[in-house]
This record gives structure tokens, sequence and C-alpha cells, in this order.
């Protein structure tokens, strides 16, 4: 299917998704959310497709808000899902990967920290610079980064608009790996095949356990109600489960069939 805004390539059971209005940054306005929301969709639906990478076109990942846009346009409406179809969805349990090739200001941020993991160009920018136009980061970022950086060094961020680059942001713990300029794409590809070694259903448990233990009062409650998640016990009822073992004990790679 041909898009407007983005690139979508599909490479066995993983989705490229490259962002392309590289005029402009790749900034998006709400044409480009519902297009990303209807691709991201299709993904969810897919059960031949197992792991998206998303990434930008030309020298930046996502500046944000398509703010000229706006200016001219004024508010229009945002998909259920969130900026880009992403930052909203909370029920997308196969695994999404920012390869983060250049900047990642405001919404591309907040895009960024959607991901499950991110991997960054070294030369990468990140920043929250909402409040320096008289906004805030409302597609998630005020939330989700003090929970992967902590509260004060989010405060930083999001008090002053400052940028960061790729390797404090690994420091932080933003960011998995920092790429070589040039690599954010490849390194990403090289995260995807090793999820794709493993058994689809387990790593969609795994992620859902994980992002669901989070809204768990305490850690006795986030084990206690584990099993009662949708993802687990639709692992657990799988061929898979037994094959995984089976394969183990003949020495062999393991041949997933659930999908």
């Amino acid at each position: 299917m041909a898009y407007q805004f983005v690139q979508v390539v599909r490479e066995g059971p993983l989705t490229l998704i490259t962002l392309d209005r590289a005029d402009i940054l790749n900034a998006l306005h709400p044409p480009a959310h519902y297009e990303l929301a209807g691709i991201f969709d299709a993904f969810a639906s897919d059960p031949q497709q197992w792991v998206a990478v998303v990434t930008g076109q030309g020298s930046a990942f996502c500046s944000g808000n398509d703010l000229k846009f706006r200016a001219t346009q004024g508010r229009q409406s945002m998909p259920e899902s969130g900026f880009a179809g992403l930052t909203s969805r909370f029920d997308l349990d196969k695994p999404v990967i920012a390869a983060v090739n250049g900047l990642a200001l405001g919404g591309g941020f907040e895009l960024a920290l959607a991901c499950d993991l991110v991997v960054a160009d070294e030369h990468a920018q990140f920043g929250l610079p909402e409040v320096t136009v008289g906004g805030a980061a409302m597609a998630g970022g005020l939330h989700r980064l003090p929970r992967q950086i902590g509260v004060k060094a989010a405060m930083g961020l999001a008090l002053t608009g400052r940028r960061i680059g790729a390797r404090e942001a690994f420091a932080l713990g933003c960011v998995n790996e920092v790429s070589p300029a040039g690599a954010a794409v490849d390194v990403a590809r090289r995260w995807a095949q090793q999820i794709l070694q493993a058994a689809p259903l387990a790593v969609r448990a795994a992620k859902q356990v994980m992002l669901r233990g989070l809204c768990e009062t305490n850690l006795r409650a986030a084990m206690a109600n584990q099993d009662s998640y949708p993802a687990v016990s639709t692992m657990r009822a799988s061929e898979d489960y037994v094959e995984g073992p089976r394969a183990f004990a003949d020495g062999r790679v393991p041949q997933w069939r659930a999908r």
C-alpha cells in the first residue's frame, strides 16, 4: 500500500516504518498521525508481522508537532492511539524499536519513549522543548520519562527544554544502544533479528507482564496477577510452550508455529 507521509517496508516478519517528511525534519501533523495509526493497526493485526522498527527519512527521526501546520490550520483531532499512532496505544504486545537517526524532539522524543527499545545514532539529540513554545509534552513524555530515567533527571529535561545527546541518553537509561553515524537502522535490525529468534508469543507475554506489572500497586501484586494476563495464558496454551523445551532437549533449533 502506498502512503503519503510514511514509507512501510516488510522484511519477512519485520515491519520497517519510516517517517517521510524530511523537508520539515519529519514533524507530524494530524493527517500523518492518522496514517500512522492505520499502519500500526495493520501491524498489530497481521499475524505475519512480529516486530516493527520506526525511523525517519533524512537527518531527523521526528522533530515533533508540525507547528507551522497548526499555526495555519488550528488545532485538529488526534487519533485515539496518540501521537504517531503509538503514544496512547497501550494494547500492542508486539515489540517496537525506535531507530533514532537524528533529532528526536518533543513528540518525536515521546514517540521514541513509547517504543520498547531505542537505538540512537551517535549524532542523535533528544529533548522536550514544549515549555519554550508555551506548551508541555502531553503525549506521554511527562509520564514515561520519569519512569524510565528517574524524576530528577526527567525534571531537568522537561522544565528547561534542553537537548541531550545520544550518549547522555544512554547513560540516563532511555537508549539501549548508541550506533555509529548512519547505522541506527542496521543496529535496530540486529536487535529485531535477536527478538525474532525467540518464540513470538513468549516475547509478547514478556512485554505484557513488564508493562502491566508497572501498573500494579507493588511487586507482590504484580507477581500474583501475572498469570491472569491474556498474553501469558495464550503463551502457555500454545504449541510453542511445548516445542521450546523439546527442542532444547533434542539439541535443535525450535520451530515456532504460533503467530
